[in-house]
């Protein structure tokens, strides 16, 4: 019995222990760049965003389509019976058979035009009296034109629909490239208060290490009787205040590691993306950046996606202005036919060639054919042009339509406007901001280097007896506060340069990204 309780707890033991190894933290060693292609591939906001193009790419297809030749095909079958008012048109009941045939091409042209080709046939069957041919058949060929020549004129006219569907792909496109920009400065920014948040834990878990050792002196010191036991509580107190400042910094790495998971998504690739363990790779790079106010002003001019977006849209607009003066035009156009008939069917013969006789003594068999054949040959030449105008009575909805075009345009520019003077600010911000902070990592640094040569020093003098432990604790506490304060300067120098670049619109070209091939 107690052979079987001792392998049920042997079992119980490994179970648990391999639940506890599957229940472990699994690290994934990261540089930024492999963060940022994570975010490209897994991000559920660029998931999202990502169909926008696509919709466009719909819109611009269904736009074309109206370019595109329309077939018509049409049948008919009539069968009239009527009683009969005379016995010279037939005895007893009018019999007519009547069946249609019809084949149409349409094609708009591009200056605003339709021109169309038709094909007829028809077969007429009737029992009436007198008819010198019966079956009869019937074949027209039709060449039709028409063109707008006020109304309606024109390439742009007639392809609005496609050069705005057009432009809105290439807005969608900006918009999509400002999106992936700030998820890459979103990347960025998590990736680096990861890093500084880790290197702060370690200047605070180095700073409480400090603080240790003084307080192990300060015991030995009290034994052999050469320090007042006052001093063990200061230290103790130092250790105790660092001690918080840990429990502070792992808080502040476990926040940063839940940010950037998140931004990256690294759920779609964990199933248990809690006990995953992000391990920045890079450190954050300390090289001055050189660019005068006019040089970064003409690169965004000629970069930031939300700019060519605005400017986009502004020919949208322009196009809608030039579409509703249009439409106060009257309407003109010309009208042009040319079509070529042909007949064919059974030639019926009376007698002595007269068809008052009501005598048939024979036929001569034609057939569909035969009108075809004359109809195809343009056997009889027929043709017609002419001028159609038409004049509205009433252009109030009109001349309301391009004042409310005029109105959006004048809109437009000054959002256009207003946009630039942000990107002016924001530039300006930007180019001041990496400044700034790169003056501050040279002060931080010669702070942090005076700190450790101040603690060095008191170190020393308390180590020959000319100082005391509270001015020890305290250039130790200045060290730390040095050490972070330079950390933090450096990391918001790298987050100011990539605040520059997404200024700049040139966050995409810097990480080497293709918006291509996101959207593939």
């Amino acid at each position: 019995m107690t052979k079987k309780i001792m392998a049920i707890i042997i079992s119980l033991t490994f179970m648990l222990s391999a639940l506890s190894a599957a229940q472990q933290e699994k690290a994934f060693s990261l540089s930024l760049e492999d963060c940022i292609l994570k975010a490209m591939e897994n991000n559920l906001g660029l998931a999202v965003q990502v169909l926008t193009p696509e919709l466009a790419d719909i819109s611009v297809s269904m736009a074309k389509e109206k370019f595109m030749p329309q077939l018509s095909l049409s049948y008919d079958k009539t069968n009239n019976n009527s009683a009969s008012y005379s016995w010279l048109d037939a005895a007893g009941q009018v019999t007519t058979k009547y069946t249609s045939y019809s084949a149409q091409i349409n094609q708009l042209i591009p200056t605003g035009g339709n021109f169309s080709i038709s094909l007829s046939t028809y077969i007429n069957d009737t029992n009436r009296r007198f008819q010198t041919i019966n079956p009869r058949y019937g074949s027209t060929l039709r060449f039709n034109f028409n063109q707008p020549l006020l109304k309606n004129f024109g390439f742009k006219m007639a392809r609005r629909e496609i050069i705005i569907a057009q432009n809105n792909r290439e807005i969608s496109e900006n918009q999509f490239k400002k999106t992936v920009m700030d998820t890459i400065y979103s990347v960025e920014e998590a990736y680096w208060n990861l890093v500084y948040s880790i290197e702060n834990l370690k200047v605070m878990k180095q700073s409480l290490k400090l603080a240790q050792e003084l307080l192990e002196k300060n015991k030995k010191a009290v034994e052999i009787g050469t320090l007042a036991p006052i001093e063990i509580l200061s230290a103790e107190e130092q250790v105790a205040s660092r001690q918080a400042d840990i429990l502070e910094a792992e808080a502040l790495v476990k926040n940063n590691q839940d940010l950037i998971k998140t931004v990256i998504n690294i759920g779609a690739e964990a199933k248990t993306p809690e006990l995953v363990k992000i391990i920045p790779k890079d450190r954050p790079v300390y090289k001055k950046k050189e660019m005068t106010l006019e040089q970064a002003l003409s690169i965004a001019m000629a970069n930031r996606p939300d700019l060519k977006a605005t400017r986009i849209d502004l020919k949208n607009k322009e196009l809608n202005l030039s579409y509703a003066k249009n439409q106060l035009f009257p309407d003109l156009s010309l009208n042009a036919s040319y079509w070529s008939p042909g007949i064919g069917g059974d030639r019926v013969l009376y007698l002595n060639n007269n068809p008052l006789s009501g005598v048939v003594v024979g036929s001569i068999p034609g057939g569909v054919s035969d009108a075809l054949k004359d109809a195809i040959g343009f056997k009889y030449k027929n043709w017609t042009i002419g001028l159609t105008l038409s004049l509205p009575l009433n252009t109030f909805i009109s001349r309301a339509a391009f004042a409310q075009a005029r109105v959006s345009l004048d809109q437009a520019l000054l959002q256009l406007k207003n946009q630039e003077q942000q990107v002016y600010l924001e530039i300006k911000n930007a180019l001041r901001d990496v400044q700034t902070n790169y003056q501050r990592v040279e002060a931080r640094r010669v702070a942090r280097e005076l700190a450790e040569k101040k603690l060095e020093a008191e170190q020393e003098k308390l180590r020959v007896g000319l100082s005391t432990n509270y001015f020890v604790l305290q250039y130790q506490r200045d060290l730390t506060n040095a050490q972070t304060m330079e950390l933090r300067a450096i990391i918001d120098y790298n987050l100011s340069l990539a605040r520059l670049n997404r200024a700049l619109g040139l966050t995409l070209k810097e990480k080497n990204i293709s918006i291509s091939r996101i959207l593939k």
